[in-house]
């Protein structure tokens, strides 16, 4: 039994034998807190998606589809696809890696790894835009350099590219750290004890255990990539059809009062949020199905 399984059993257990009926909170008291959820759910984010949509369609099916399909909106799909494509793969390769070092190594600068880690979470998303315009703009670091040779980062796909990977970089490494190190090292130590190599023990032993973790932090990580505003924003330059993600599309349309287009393109960015939401929820329940089969195990 894997040694977090094995801890969340542990704990389950004496919830279950802690709890007692003085503990227990009468039933009003469930009811208001229910309630209270309810009502914010259905105000702040039931009803502002079921604007979006209502907005979208005001014109009708013709117009809506009219501004989907628009070469302008088909090119920031597209873009946004791509930044997403490569930045969630650079990051489950980097998330693992930190997430390994981390929790099944002791080194120098550990702590400092987990702080580099954590700084985009720190940092203005339009502040980490703005890093990217000083070191390789026409009047940054290496901006003269990248023109000699023809190399244009900043306001091309490379530099969106750059900051969606800059902004995402916490998701999967935060996501694997905590779970890594509930599980400690005993089965990779034991299976090295048994024979088994490095890549062995990866691929047969911390990658069965880490499964859903990381199809979790891979959903959180696509999910802020494809919705990334700020950093996008200052690096993109917002040339239609070229640099232009959705959420910068949106924005230039509703900047030029295209409301309906603007709500319809959103519409797009919404439906890839309640399907990201959709998958989240699948991989919690089959983790969670999961947990269960192993705690009911004899």
């Amino acid at each position: 039994m894997p040694a977090a399984y094995a801890l969340a059993a542990r704990t389950s257990r004496s919830a279950r034998f802690e709890q007692s009926p003085a503990a227990r909170e009468p039933v009003i008291v469930k009811w208001v807190v229910v309630s209270i959820a309810l009502v914010f759910f259905a105000t702040f984010l039931l009803l502002p998606l079921v604007a979006v949509f209502a907005e979208g369609l005001r014109k009708g099916w013709e117009a809506y589809w009219a501004a989907v399909v628009a070469p302008e909106a088909l090119a920031a799909m597209r873009l946004t696809l791509l930044a997403a494509a490569i930045a969630v793969p650079v990051n489950l390769v980097f998330g693992i890696a930190a997430a390994w070092a981390v929790a099944k190594h002791d080194f120098r600068g550990k702590q400092l790894l987990i702080t580099l880690i954590d700084l985009p979470f720190s940092i203005s998303p339009v502040i980490a835009g703005l890093i990217y315009v000083l070191v390789f703009g026409a009047q940054g670091w290496f901006g003269p350099w990248l023109s000699e040779h023809g190399i244009k980062i900043v306001f091309a796909v490379p530099g969106i590219v750059l900051a969606t990977i800059f902004v995402t970089v916490p998701f999967i490494a935060r996501e694997l750290i905590p779970l890594m190190q509930a599980q400690g090292r005993d089965e990779e130590e034991a299976a090295l004890v048994l024979g088994a190599n490095g890549w062995q023990t990866f691929w047969r032993v911390t990658l069965p255990n880490i499964k859903w973790g990381l199809l979790y932090g891979v959903i959180l990580c696509n999910a802020r990539a494809m919705g990334e505003f700020g950093a996008v924003s200052v690096v993109s330059g917002h040339i239609r059809g070229q640099t232009n993600t959705l959420p910068l599309h949106v924005e230039i349309l509703y900047n030029e009062y295209s409301f309906a287009a603007a709500f319809a393109v959103a519409s797009i960015l919404a439906l890839l949020a309640l399907v990201t939401l959709l998958i989240k929820t699948v991989v919690e329940w089959r983790a969670g199905r999961d947990i269960a089969t192993i705690i009911e195990a004899p």
